[in-house]
């Protein structure tokens, strides 16, 4: 069983940072490729980065590119997600998500592909 486990939500000022973790067993982290959505109130969840366990690449939506980064972080087990610059359109609960294949954009972000999921974490970019 895969569990996934999201911290590091917090209420931020627009323009300032924010690290998510999302903690597992290292057996996840080497088996499946963990992906960061998120979803604000009323819209669809959405991906926003996936993190490729085989061969340590990265994916993100276009919204994100140059502001997030998404690495594992070996000492704590998990994949964390860096979000810098953060607008209040960043607003949102974010999860992080487990599947047993590579991310790739012929597929990513279909969040149907993922087979585990954490509770989520807030994140609320408010002046």
């Amino acid at each position: 069983q895969v569990q996934l486990v999201e911290s590091g939500g917090d209420l931020v000022q627009p323009g300032g940072s924010l690290r998510l973790s999302c903690g597992t067993s290292r057996f996840t982290l080497d088996v499946y490729s963990i992906s960061w959505f998120r979803q604000a109130p009323g819209k669809e969840r959405e991906g926003v980065a996936c993190f490729n366990g085989a061969n340590s690449g990265a994916l993100y939506t276009e919204s994100v590119k140059g502001r997030f980064t998404i690495s594992r972080e070996y000492a704590k087990n998990s994949v964390d997600l860096q979000m810098n610059d953060l607008k209040s359109e960043d607003t949102g609960v974010y999860y992080c998500a487990a599947v047993a294949r590579r991310c790739d954009p012929s597929w990513w972000p279909d969040r149907r592909e993922f087979d585990y999921w954490g509770q989520g974490t807030q994140v609320t970019v408010s002046s």
